[in-house]
């Protein structure tokens, strides 16, 4: 080698000797270059979308101890094959991460499953019919308890106390309007709770009345109260059969992890949250009987409580349970006309909607909450409502340092021009929900005219294109969970008996929404470490599909859900 130095060559020699090693100890997660221990599982020919933009789609994965050790190629998976290892060829189907519903009551949900059910009650006859076949296995005195009912789909007539009153006199009733913040007692009830003419509206809540001001037995938002704080406590076996009711119900729809908002509502006590913590929660944890992960949120009022936990434990209790933070209310719903809109309904021209929570003290628990750390949550439906939040969490974050917050707001769903922008440059959390607007298309229109409704409503690409962190899920049990249902619903936007879509410019492609269920659901709430993509190091939570094409995905062929793995195991079927 002439004309080449001694100290050359030590360099070469070094510098080669300095790669060789680096070489050996290189051993990225989707390409082993040295045998890794088995795995535990390995799923190979498969349609894999990671929902991690760093290595979108794969092949093959490898799951250790309930996480994934390695992604990718099948050949770079084939050095996790071992004795003991299951291979699972999964035929080229489609594999995404498990599904996270950001916004569910899920013992609200279980225990509605055991209970009149009138979701698809589409008339007066049939609602009355629903309530007599409770009444047959019913003893006197029993309560009659349910809900779902939707009364736009019969034409928008609220139902009375009197529809069902000659029909249930030895029994007290409550039946709750789907979304939660109307409710229908009879007059049993109303004697029992001491409603009558002279009984005053609470504070965000109306009793509704008839032209005599007498009460119909229509009950709205901390109306409520009156009627709920009187009907006996649930069992604590009850709400433990409503988990794994509603739990099973999930895995079958591909949901690995919900965000629980628990049995509040306005002007309730605060006590059942933690009481189901305490009695349900960590009696499933403990025993081994969860099946899904849950991240818990809380009362806004009880945010000192919250911290205290926070202080103690950390955000996760375990792999099954989390804590959120908390959540408040701004005000009602579109369905019970208690929305707070900035113009009033048409159909009730002095109605503007409900301000459920003062404002002054809503931001005073806010900065106290966001001050201790704790994620807040505030639900706001109609476009008031949400730019009265937006405005709160303006304030709080210009009086409070923190580097990530993630504020969210629960529906958004109507919000005036320019709200969809502040989303994006305050980095607020939209977490929304696609299948009410199969409910609310046609009656937005009716209550606050088409203009405002087709304007406003349900923003989901505008939120998308202002580069806010958009959040999907269900309410249930305000609508089913089914995140392949609210995928199909964001990306079409076709409400039922339509042809066309509501507000076609608003629809969602497909990446888009699956990962408004996967990795954007898994950052508003503080899971993105553990949860939403399978990447190298999280738990290994992923859904099997029923196709092999993304084409099918992509046109709205129906799909179901095969198989569903929570930390690598089989929940189901």
């Amino acid at each position: 080698m002439a004309g080449v130095g001694f100290n050359t060559l030590t360099l070469v020699a070094a510098v080669t000797a300095a790669v060789v090693a680096a070489l050996l100890h290189f051993n990225p997660p989707f390409l082993p270059l040295r045998r890794a221990p088995p795995a535990d599982l390995v799923i190979t020919n498969a349609t894999i979308h990671t929902s991690d933009p760093s290595l979108p789609s794969a092949e093959a994965m490898a799951v250790r101890d309930h996480r994934i050790v390695g992604i990718g190629s099948h050949a770079s998976i084939q050095g996790f094959v071992g004795r003991g290892t299951r291979v699972l060829d999964v035929g080229g189907k489609i594999v995404v991460p498990g599904f996270i519903d950001s916004h569910v009551h899920l013992i609200s949900g279980g225990l509605q499953m055991a209970r009149v059910v009138l979701r698809s009650v589409r008339s007066r006859d049939e609602f009355v019919r629903k309530v007599k076949e409770a009444l047959k296995d019913a003893q006197k005195g029993d309560w009659i308890l349910g809900g779902g009912w939707n009364n736009d789909v019969w034409g928008g007539e609220l139902p009375v106390a009197c529809w069902i009153d000659d029909i249930t006199p030895n029994n007290p009733v409550w039946l709750s309007r789907m979304d939660g913040h109307m409710g229908l007692a009879n007059l049993l009830t109303l004697k029992m709770a001491g409603i009558s003419n002279d009984t005053d509206d609470p504070v965000g809540g109306t009793i509704m009345r008839n032209v005599d001001g007498e009460p119909t037995g229509l009950l709205v938002d901390s109306a409520m109260k009156l009627v709920l704080s009187i009907i006996p406590d649930i069992s604590v076996q009850e709400r433990r059969n409503a988990l794994m009711r509603a739990s099973k119900h999930a895995l079958m729809r591909g949901v690995t992890t919900v965000i629980d908002f628990g049995r509040y509502f306005p002007g309730t006590s605060v006590d059942p949250v933690w009481q189901d913590l305490a009695d349900v929660y960590k009696w499933a944890d403990s025993t081994g009987k969860m099946m899904i992960r849950a991240c818990l949120f809380f009362p806004m009022e009880t945010w000192s409580r919250l911290a205290d936990l926070f202080q103690e434990s950390g955000k996760a209790l375990s792999q099954w349970i989390y804590l959120g933070g908390v959540k408040a209310f701004s005000d009602g719903s579109l369905g019970s006309n208690s929305a707070l809109f900035y113009e009033p309904y048409l159909d009730e021209p002095q109605n503007y909607g409900l301000k459920v929570m003062d404002l002054d003290l809503l931001l005073n628990m806010t900065l106290l909450a966001d001050k201790s750390g704790l994620q807040v949550a505030i639900h706001a439906i109609g476009d008031k409502a949400n730019d009265l939040v937006l405005d709160l969490y303006d304030t709080v974050a210009l009086l409070n340092a923190m580097p990530d917050r993630r504020f969210r707001i629960e529906h958004a769903q109507h919000l005036v021009s320019g709200a969809a922008a502040r989303f994006g440059q305050q980095k607020v959390i939209a977490s929304v929900q696609p299948e009410h607007l199969l409910d609310d298309a046609d009656s937005a229109e009716k209550k606050i005219g088409v203009d405002r409704a087709c304007a406003g409503s349900y923003l989901f690409q505008s939120l998308l294109n202002n580069n806010a962190k958009v959040a999907f899920g269900s309410d249930w049990p305000v609508a089913d969970i089914n995140p392949l249902g609210g995928i199909r619903t964001a990306m079409f936007r076709i409400p039922p008996g339509w042809t066309s879509a509501w507000i076609p410019s608003e629809r969602v492609v497909l990446n888009d929404a699956l990962n408004a269920y996967t990795i954007s659901a898994a950052h508003a709430s503080f899971l993105d470490d553990d949860l939403g993509s399978l990447s190298f190091g999280k738990l290994a939570d992923f859904v099997i599909l029923s196709t092999d094409s993304w084409d099918d995905f992509e046109n709205g062929v129906p799909i179901s859900v095969l198989a569903t793995y929570v930390g690598g195991q089989q929940a189901y079927p």
